[in-house]
């Protein structure tokens, strides 16, 4: 397909949830709703078309032991695509992944800068660690250098508890919160315990990822605040083997590790049923491979939210949240295909017929 070589769309096209038309047209790279005029070199592909996927909660660029080299980061970027992924919300990684931008075979990436942790209180070579008091500052400067997002880790085991424990005094977090909307920015936290969440909501977050420890009383207070989660599942999954790993030395942990994974679809259909936004992420680089999305949705579903509504977390509720535009005239032509309608069954996610990016059949 060169340049010049126009792309048509043509089966149902799901604008939105109950807008679907019957083709789209690619010019150059932008899509159309209207007939190019005397096009001639036409190239047609059929089936359902969503929005390019999102997976909110993606590592590229971040290994098992920290930072990984540009081939291996490339790799991690290319298993998404493949699964449909055209769009990333890098929740945090020590690798510089501006070089993604110039590509436009790989799928576009916001940036929430580096992890924010606490001095020895997450996984080595991921995170800037750092004391309370610095917690501004490191907000400040994640800010300016990501895409609008800041990613601090709001609990992690406290060796010295035995458990899991929050790791900023709520007055760092008002300020530093504070700090990163004065330059614009929303901020997200990685928080596995319930006792991290009152401070970190109150103090005005914008998202928690995992949020497993989301309990029934806590749930007012984010959809008073309008606080989104994106659960992780396919992630939370691990929990059990991170918890017998975890048995010897800290028993309290592991125990309240496995009773956050066995609540886990409790706690995210309480959250939808109470109207708390719920969107789709993986958690994938560190220790979970790429191209999990199509997973990750279904884990949705297992957990009871409707299948439209978890579509929906990776595809057009996803990208208004983000601020990216879906299928409107226009936009870029970042869409995937599929053979059969994925609002009745979401498993056809896992079996792209086509991946479009940047109006390019990519496969």
């Amino acid at each position: 397909m060169n340049d010049r070589t126009v792309l048509h769309v043509k089966g149902r096209i799901l604008v939105g949830p109950e807008d679907v038309r019957d083709e789209l047209w690619v010019v150059d790279g932008r899509i159309s709703y209207d007939r190019p005029v005397a096009a001639r070199d036409i190239r047609t592909v059929s089936g359902w078309a969503l929005p390019g996927l999102v997976d909110a909660h993606c590592h590229v660029g971040l290994g098992a032991h920290g930072p990984v080299d540009q081939d291996v980061a490339e790799k991690q970027a290319l298993a998404d695509r493949e699964a449909g992924t055209l769009l990333i919300r890098d929740a945090g990684s020590p690798s510089d992944t501006r070089w993604v931008d110039d590509r436009e075979d790989l799928p576009k990436i916001i940036r929430a800068g580096r992890h924010i942790a606490r001095t020895r209180r997450y996984i080595r070579n991921y995170a800037w660690e750092i004391e309370p008091e610095d917690l501004v500052a490191y907000v400040a400067q994640e800010a300016r250098r990501g895409d609008g997002w800041v990613k601090l880790v709001g609990d992690w085991i406290d060796r010295e508890v035995g458990d899991l424990a929050p790791s900023w005094p709520r007055d760092a977090v008002e300020a530093a919160i504070a700090e990163a909307h004065r330059l614009g920015a929303r901020v997200t936290a990685h928080c596995f315990a319930e006792n991290s969440l009152t401070d970190l909501v109150e103090s005005g977050i914008d998202c928690v990822e995992h949020a497993t420890g989301l309990t029934e009383d806590l749930i007012p207070l984010f959809v008073s605040r309008g606080v989104a989660i994106v659960p992780t599942l396919v992630n939370i999954a691990t929990f059990p083997k991170l918890a017998d790993g975890g048995e010897s030395k800290f028993p309290r942990w592991s125990a309240h590790m496995r009773r956050l994974h066995e609540r886990r679809y409790d706690t995210v259909r309480n959250a939808y049923d109470a109207g708390i936004p719920v969107y789709v992420g993986t958690d994938a680089g560190g220790t979970l491979p790429h191209g999990l999305v199509a997973a990750e949705v279904a884990e949705l579903v297992t957990a009871g939210i409707p299948p439209l509504e978890a579509l929906s977390a990776t595809t057009w509720g996803a990208r208004k949240w983000l601020g990216r535009p879906g299928l409107e005239e226009g936009a870029a032509a970042d869409l995937v295909v599929y053979e059969q309608d994925p609002r009745t069954d979401v498993r056809v996610l896992a079996n792209p017929l086509r991946v479009v990016l940047n109006g390019r059949v990519v496969q």
